[in-house]
């Protein structure tokens, strides 16, 4: 029997504010064990949460950027069950009336474009971090993170292979981190997925029944822990077997799911509305300041450099990819240079030394590839002497003027140096000379090389071939 792959998606976002969802202890990772938390963190009796407003205002953000609608009203659950690391025995979340509801991700697979729907968009705290002892049964409590502010972003089941899955998480932490929203790290946990998956029989509208994938921290992981749970649930099906709904952890070292407990319905965890915490109310007006400072989406933007810049299709989604990496690509063409010149060097030489992650500015700041480029449209520099300089402004930080000056770098123009040059090339090449003037057309890259060798790279290369042809040919 064929089977076809059901998934959904439950993705944690942190959000980045300052201090958590209902209390200012901060946010920074790192922190030492317990360095940050209070009396509200960690569920002391008598602590009443306070809710971050900026919390909110990334959550509509990220409404916005997906296309759900908000809604006017949205209320607070308490969400109970029992773990050591949540202090309060319930986890803050919300159920019946989240903040947001509907929206879409596009994602492309194998050339294939296709809407991946959302479910909803929620607002909740995060849990504690258990660590455990290698070296005995201990295992002991870190709520730094306890209470950090999350959103959670539900996909409906629309998802069919492990190909889309890492199509859809790329997607949506590509818009998170655009907007501001979260910074997509996935090691150290700030977004963070869990997979809903299960077969049913090709034609079969009632899906089967599922299992739950936890710990991937990484769209690689992802990917594996997928196409293995796909091909066990695969086995105990065509065996005549039943899945057991059960929540699954990815084990890297042993790359299987193992079992961790029998899954949890939702009436399980015994909802019902926070008493502590009013209701979120979205009026019209924030609403639209916060759609007002809604930047460019990676979508639109790879459109418009399409058609502003007339880049291809990959150039501008490679160069739309990142914010930072973008604004960078479009201050250096604010300068006056060729856009597809300006593209190039980023991707083949800035990429090439720069993580895509890393803001390139504190690499080489903007304007000082903008001079670089420059020069080399002018004729100052040749490419190989512009990557020379390149390499020096990585190591010293330097603008390519001053490099330049100190390195001698500067491009041989002068038409009766590089003719001397030629001339004694041409001596001592008799041969090659002859052929070339018989139509062997293809020793005039000799001669060019031997003349950008003996000036160790500084000649004009265009010069130097017009000179040849003019030389030899009269």
């Amino acid at each position: 029997m064929e089977f076809e792959v059901v998934i959904g998606l439950e993705v944690h976002a942190q959000l980045l504010t300052k201090s958590k969802i209902f209390c200012g202890c901060s946010t920074a990772f790192g922190a030492p064990p317990n360095a940050n938390t209070c009396p509200v963190c960690l569920g002391m009796p008598g602590a009443l949460p306070v809710l971050n407003e900026k919390v909110v205002e990334l959550a509509v953000r990220a409404a916005l950027a997906t296309e759900s609608q908000i809604a006017l009203e949205s209320v607070f659950n308490r969400k109970h069950y029992f773990y050591p690391d949540l202090a309060k025995n319930y986890q803050i979340s919300q159920l019946e009336l989240p903040l947001c509801s509907g929206g879409r991700i596009e994602i492309e697979v194998e050339g294939k474009h296709k809407t991946i729907r959302l479910n909803r968009i929620h607002i909740e705290e995060d849990a504690g971090k258990l660590v455990h002892d290698p070296a005995r049964p201990t295992s002991y409590v870190d709520y730094n993170r306890s209470s950090m502010p999350l959103i959670e972003i539900v996909s409906e089941p629309d998802l069919r292979s492990p190909e889309e899955v890492v199509a859809y998480l790329r997607a949506l932490r590509d818009i998170l981190v655009y907007i501001e929203v979260c910074d997509g790290n996935m090691e150290e946990g700030s977004f963070r997925c869990d997979a809903n998956i299960s077969l049913r029989p090709y034609g079969q509208e009632k899906l089967g029944t599922k299992t739950e994938l936890k710990n991937m921290n990484s769209f690689r992981f992802v990917q594996k822990a997928l196409e293995y749970e796909i091909a066990r649930q695969r086995a105990v099906l065509e065996e005549g077997g039943q899945i057991v709904q059960q929540t699954r952890l990815w084990d890297a070292a042993g790359n299987q799911t193992v079992a961790m407990r029998d899954k949890e319905e939702a009436h399980d965890y015994r909802y019902y509305p926070d008493p502590d915490l009013l209701p979120i109310v979205v009026d019209e007006k924030f609403a639209e300041n916060v759609q007002g400072n809604l930047p460019e989406l990676p979508k639109s933007r790879k459109v418009r450099f399409m058609d502003q810049y007339r880049l291809s299709d990959y150039d501008a989604g490679v160069l739309t990819a990142s914010r930072v990496w973008a604004d960078y690509f479009e201050e250096i063409v604010g300068a006056g240079l060729e856009a597809k010149l300006v593209g190039n060097w980023i991707m083949t030489e800035m990429l090439a030394v720069v993580d895509a992650q890393e803001n390139p500015a504190h690499k080489v700041p903007a304007s000082h590839l903008a001079a670089l480029l420059g020069m080399l449209g002018q004729g100052q520099l040749n490419g190989t002497m512009a990557k020379k300089v390149f390499g020096y402004m990585l190591e010293k930080g330097e603008d390519p003027a001053t490099i330049v000056a100190a390195q001698g770098l500067q491009q041989v123009s002068d038409t009766a140096a590089l003719e001397k040059v030629l001339e004694e090339i041409f001596a001592a090449n008799p041969s090659q000379v002859e052929e070339f003037k018989a139509g062997k057309d293809k020793l005039q890259g000799f001669f060019v090389g031997q003349a950008m060798k003996i000036t160790k790279g500084q000649a004009n290369p265009a010069l130097l071939n017009e000179l040849v042809s003019k030389m030899l040919r009269g």
